[in-house]
């Protein structure tokens, strides 16, 4: 069989054109193409950036709604312009569209460039929507692809969505812990990125080489097989030339550099605490969330996108539950989004469509839809496992390959499996191993604790205020220099300083400073008469606010005045005793000699907090240690870290807030929220703007917040923790019903002793817990509440009550003890030591422990001791039921028991449904009258009172008053006569006023 010339020829002419092709590519880059993209002109030029207007001799009569593009970071701005016929700008022009492209530039290239941060590209495209909409006349409709996208979500927030007419972004992930690259686990991928962005982008940058080598790395089998495909195909120049342009722009020429700083500030925020879903992310001080967007939005969703995955993009759907969220879906990857013959049929026309359409010019594109979110778990990432199967299947296929994307599902099981580490425990660990090292020597106080964070990391967001951040480096500088405020004024250390002030950053400065200093903090509720400062040995002056000066002047002490701001003037007489500490100039006062920074010592008092107990005000000094117990067990408890925003609505001078909110959050490193008070339109505001997780509260707080008709989150709140103490049991479970599935950690710690108890399931409403690693052995002693004295064994040591007995809760007194009572010995053996608290519980068979009362309210009837708490709790269990008081009132001659309550809707609760409820308490147990009450005072922690009703005597007979028939064990209704019969003591009374 012959060979004719022909067969010779064709594959000569192959090896020939493949080496004129090859040589052109390697000499050159790639193949030179006719293809040409759009005109342009650069309208604005800023070291940030410059802004192209693509087509700009298009007749103003014919300019439509202008459309601005963002690029990712680490991509040129060209990718919206491979090609004119295929690209962006050239589509959405021929659409009647004005495209806008933002030009970020190349670090490398720019001055400064190395320097930018995240917050800078932000604060940019803010501007450049300012400069756009001055130029047009008309509202900018903003988009962005893949980091991109998240620009423009994060600018919009930042804007308020103000002259932004819609969003429009492509695989732009949101919810970026719910679909990461490979399956990799959320928690691991959490701490990879705070090692990374603390330890290596803060002094490495990303070169374009890397962001192009680690992107194709994320898709290695596409990669493979576009190089193989543009190998098979080399010998044919024309089947290669339509898509050169765009082989060349994703191989080499679409990629540029990323900035150190904001690679580190983009994972520390969005992967690491992942704020664009939480909220609460920071833009040059301010504090922004996607939950105060309003325009329209539009997300692009790639089916097979491993970048960009559908579950982290459609997180937008729930971070911004006030905007109208539509999608448009495709079977494509990342790239295939934006760049490609998908992306010139579907997304840019789809694009122009939906500008046409919010302006008013034409129909709902067909292929836009109202985005769905679905719940889903950790495992889950958006992308199905038919559609991963089908696109690794094709594409491995396609280039000819045994192995394929699949591989990385063993890959990513592997890994899986070797990060199994409990974050919480890795956490606690530490914090609890400190607290066994401490000694009374040992050095430890809130401005210690503040002073190293500041080392970690100073740039580090410590709290927030006013829609404000403000850094440890900030925080501390500011406490030093009201230090040497105090020392030019005469403070010294031990020095006993009262402090009258409302929530704000200088109260937090100056308790802190005065812990600096070695001084207590006499901290006292502003508003009140302060006269209680005189009665604490010591105190020889008051720091306070401006709102606050006259009260403070009243006691006759040395002022020292603090916030405000500088250019404040105070209305002062002159020579008054008053001093500004805002007009001390820092600089100019020379520290003295005996100054040391932070000298607190673990028994040495660092507080003294007043509060109001029973109606009656109390002070109660708290240690270093003490202070120290409660911050690093709150944060071990409620597994506090950087990713926490504690929301602090209490007051600072409550023990609640300096505790366990602020100190729980200085020890756990989280952010600090302080609020100017409790409102609930301001507390939705600032859970959603600051991407609150912790909410500390007091009694009964939250009540005010749930029965507010302003409350309003949408289902989307971040809030995982509650913790604080005194919740009442019906209020715990309005506030877990309407915040699910946020748990509450309720505390109880006592004013003597280290005792620390604390519900950390949550799953006993009501319950305190059990001890916290660290605090004092407990013990429940037998106790006669009548006598107020302990019950002793037939050995003489006191008995040790059984479960479910009353008895009077002791702490061991050790090394820590504060010692603010006289220790207790010889209790349960020979030589030990305790201290007793105020207050009686239960232990139940589980171990955990339940409040039953304070030693001064337990109710003497003459049936026996009636305890108050599992009264309201009883009660607290009956729907309609809002807050409950049991009290106890002399009636002819007798002790009488009883419980008040007020309603939830106006509307009372059947007779019943409460005697079934207060049924479940035994007999002994039971109130003898029961009412219903307009009101019940709260005190200044939102305590319920009852002393008002006590001093009230005996309810008045109506039809919502009912005493316990000793006869029947009934309650019914209570009458005049039956009134009579308490009043004179006769024998018609029930068996407690016998």
């Amino acid at each position: 069989m012959g060979f004719s010339t022909e067969t010779v020829k064709g594959p000569i002419r192959r090896v020939v054109a493949t080496a004129q092709n090859g040589l052109e590519v390697i000499r050159l880059g790639g193949l030179e193409t006719d293809l040409t993209t759009s005109p342009f002109e650069v309208v604005e030029r800023r070291p940030m950036y410059r802004l192209r207007r693509y087509f700009p001799d298009t007749d103003p009569a014919e300019v439509g709604p202008p459309i601005v593009l963002v690029p990712p970071m680490m991509m040129s701005a060209d990718v919206y312009d491979v090609t004119r016929d295929q690209g962006a700008v050239g589509i959405l022009h021929e659409m009647g569209i004005d495209p806008w492209v933002v030009d970020f530039g190349s670090p490398d290239t720019e001055e400064g460039g190395w320097d930018r941060n995240l917050a800078d590209h932000i604060v940019a495209i803010s501007e450049i929507i300012d400069k756009v909409r001055a130029h047009t006349g008309r509202d900018v409709h903003l988009s962005g692809y893949s980091q991109g996208g998240m620009f423009a979500y994060q600018a919009a927030a930042y804007r308020r969505s103000r002259n932004i007419a819609s969003l429009v972004t492509f695989g732009s992930p949101v919810d970026t812990l719910a679909g990461l690259p490979f399956g990799i686990p959320a928690g691991f991928a959490s701490d990879a990125a705070a090692f990374l962005a603390d330890h290596v982008f803060n002094r490495l940058a990303v070169s374009g080489w890397m962001a192009r080598t680690g992107f194709q790395l994320l898709d290695p089998v596409k990669t493979l097989k576009s190089r193989l495909e543009f190998l098979r195909q080399l010998h044919d120049r024309e089947a290669l030339l339509p898509r050169e342009q765009q082989r060349r722009f994703l191989a080499t020429d679409g990629w540029v550099a990323w900035s150190g700083p904001a690679v580190a500030e983009l994972l520390k925020q969005f992967i690491v605490h992942n704020r664009m879903m939480t909220g609460g992310f920071v833009i040059k001080d301010r504090v922004v969330s996607l939950a105060e967007l309003t325009c329209p939005i539009m997300a692009f969703v790639g089916e097979v996108d491993d970048i960009g995955q559908p579950l982290a993009v459609r997180g937008i759907r729930r971070a911004a539950p006030r905007a109208n969220v539509y999608e448009s879906t495709l079977r494509v990857g990342h790239f295939g989004l934006v760049v490609g013959s998908a992306a010139a049929a579907h997304t840019w026309p789809t694009t122009g469509e939906w500008v046409r359409w919010n302006e008013g010019m034409g129909p709902k594109p067909s292929t836009v839809d109202l985005m769905r979110y679905d719940e889903h778990f950790g495992s889950e990432t958006g992308v199905s496992i038919s559609d991963r199967i089908i696109h690794t299947v094709a594409s491995v296929a396609e280039v000819g390959v045994g192995v394929g994307k699949g591989i990385t599902g063993f890959a990513s099981g592997a890994v899986r499996g070797t990060v199994e580490l409990s974050g919480e425990a890795t956490r606690a660990l530490p914090r609890l191993a400190r607290l066994g090292q401490m000694q009374p020597h040992t050095q430890i106080s809130l401005s210690r604790l503040l002073a190293e964070q500041r080392r970690k990391a100073p740039n580090g967001e410590c709290f927030l205020f006013d829609n404000r951040v403000h850094t440890y480096e900030a925080v501390n500088q500011r406490i030093d220099n009201v230090v040497r405020g105090l020392i030019s004024a005469g403070v010294r250390p031990a020095a006993h300083v009262g402090v009258v002030m409302e929530t704000r950053p200088s109260a937090l400065a100056v308790i802190a400073a005065l812990s600096r200093l070695g001084a207590v903090a006499v901290l006292l509720p502003p508003g009140r008469e302060i006269h209680t400062a005189i009665r604490i040995d010591g105190v020889e002056r008051i720091v306070t606010d401006p709102e606050n000066l006259d009260a403070a002047l009243a006691t006759g002490m040395q002022v020292l005045v603090l916030g405000g701001g500088d250019l404040r003037s105070l209305d002062v007489e002159p020579g008054s005793n008053v001093v500004d500490l805002e007009q001390i100039d820092p600089e100019s006062v020379a520290l003295p000699g005996w100054y040391r920074p932070d000298p607190g010592l673990a028994r040495e008092p660092a507080f003294i907090i007043c509060s109001e107990s029973n109606g009656h005000w109390e002070t109660k000094q708290i240690t270093n240690y003490r202070w120290a117990l409660s911050a690093f067990g709150t944060a071990s408890a409620a597994d506090l870290d950087r990713g926490d925003t504690v929301y602090c609505i209490a007051p600072l001078h409550h023990s609640s807030s300096l505790l366990a909110a602020v100190g729980g959050a200085v020890a756990g490193g989280s952010r600090i929220a302080l609020s100017k008070g409790l409102d609930a339109e301001r507390f939705t505001e600032e859970v959603q703007r600051y991407g609150v997780t912790v909410v500390s509260y007091t009694w009964t707080m939250m009540r005010e917040i749930l029965d507010a008709e302003s409350l309003d989150l949408l289902g989307n709140y971040p809030i995982r923790l509650f913790l604080g103490s005194g919740m009442p049991q019906g209020l715990w479970r309005r506030t877990t019903e309407c915040f699910a599935p946020a748990k509450v950690l309720e505390f109880y710690a006592s004013t003597e002793g280290d005792v620390v108890l604390a519900n950390v399931a949550g799953a006993k409403i009501g319950c305190k817990g059990r001890p916290l690693p660290g605090s004092a052995d407990v013990r429940l002693a037998a106790y006669d509440p009548i006598s107020g004295r302990l019950l002793e064994d037939d050995r003489g040591f006191v008995r040790e009550c059984a479960d479910n007995e009353v008895g009077l809760l002791l702490g061991r007194a050790g090394v820590h003890g504060e010692m603010s009572g006289v220790a207790l010995r010889g209790i349960f053996a020979a030589g030990d030591a305790w201290i007793a608290t105020e207050n009686l519980f239960r232990r139940d068979a589980d171990g955990d422990f339940w409040l039953v009362d304070h030693k001064k309210t337990v109710i003497a009837t003459a049936r026996g001791p009636v305890f108050t708490q599992p009264i309201v709790d009883a009660l607290a269990a009956v729907d309609r039921i809002d807050l409950a008081v049991a009290y106890g009132i002399e009636v002819g001659g007798s002790t009488l028991a009883v419980a008040a309550f007020t309603l939830r809707d106006g509307r009372p609760p059947r007779l019943a449904d409460v005697a079934e409820a207060i049924e479940a308490l035994p007999f002994g147990w039971r109130p003898d009258i029961v009412h219903v009450v307009d009101a019940i005072p709260l005190g200044s922690s939102f305590r319920p009172n009852a002393d008002g009703l006590s001093a009230a005597g005996l309810p008045k007979p109506g039809t919502r008053v009912w005493y316990l028939d000793s006869n029947s064990q009934e309650y019914k209704r209570l009458t005049k006569a039956v009134a009579a019969q308490f009043h004179d003591g006769s024998a018609g009374m029930p068996a407690g006023a016998r």
